[in-house]
């Protein structure tokens, strides 16, 4: 892998089985002919894209669109039906409220309990410990444990732990939107420090405003498919077309695009026809 890049991403596929029941699952399981009980739905459909050191990617779509599958398998959760998936360094994710985290725990037992995770040792972690309770700003909180927090209090001493564990890629997944304004703007002047740094950041919402702003690159899934990729200002635009318009109206630009890299170009000039476009 290039060292220029940190994610490489190629023809990756993730396909999963759906069962009505657990039964169903039981019976597949156990059938002597091999009989199947599923049926296949494919959350990421032959995805390619590369991530540079020091970018920021970000990472839009509806609700559905495969976003969350597709950070699952950059971080090693899931593995990838087909293709390939090359990373470069060490990930500090922040993918939902929970993840790495021991509700019974106090938030310090909890910060000690993520450095583990990461590969720390405890006295490195009580390097790392004022730095982490500062920037969480919780208070008296971080020795009350967290099943106690708001998802508020929640994310911002999760994201507080991944920043802190100097990762070379972070990637968050929609966990900042629980946060104020206050707590967001100061989140991002992070992600800036860390982009001066040479780390690479995944971040995934749904503020066009914040891709526009932050984001070096943008990249738009839906259906577990790319749409687009490439300057955040025109891909969030046409996404904001796509969530606004394609309710109501019969030919958007998504769906001429979706129809351009679904059947080719003969379809292309059939929808032109359509709309009267010459």
């Amino acid at each position: 892998m290039e060292t220029d890049y940190k994610i490489k991403v190629e023809n990756v596929s993730k396909v999963f089985k759906m069962y009505n029941t657990p039964m169903d699952k039981l019976r597949e399981a156990f059938s002597l002919v091999g009989k199947n009980y599923h049926t296949d739905f494919c959350a990421i459909s032959d995805l390619s894209f590369e991530v540079k050191k020091g970018e920021i990617l970000g990472i839009m779509g509806r609700n559905g669109a495969g976003k969350s599958t597709l950070l699952k398998m950059i971080t090693g959760i899931y593995e990838p039906s087909s293709g390939r998936i090359s990373v470069s360094g060490k990930i500090s994710s922040l993918l939902e409220l929970g993840t790495g985290f021991n509700l019974e725990y106090t938030g310090i037992e909890n910060i000690f309990f993520y450095g583990t995770l990461m590969g720390f040792t405890r006295e490195q972690m009580k390097k790392k410990l004022d730095s982490i309770i500062d920037f969480a700003e919780i208070g008296d909180y971080i020795h009350q444990p967290v099943k106690t927090y708001s998802s508020g209090m929640f994310a911002r001493l999760a994201f507080s732990c991944a920043i802190n564990v100097d990762p070379d890629i972070l990637i968050v997944d929609e966990i900042l939107s629980v946060g104020d304004m206050r707590f967001q703007a100061k989140c991002f002047n992070k992600f800036k420090e860390f982009k001066d740094k040479g780390v690479t950041i995944l971040y995934v919402g749904h503020d066009v405003g914040m891709m526009r702003t932050f984001c070096d690159t943008a990249m738009w899934l839906n259906k577990g498919q790319l749409v687009d990729i490439g300057d955040p200002t025109f891909i969030s635009a046409k996404y904001t077309e796509y969530m606004y318009l394609d309710d109501i109206s019969d030919f958007t630009d998504y769906k001429l695009i979706a129809k351009r890299n679904i059947f080719g170009s003969s379809d292309k000039e059939t929808s032109e026809k359509k709309v009267g476009v010459s």
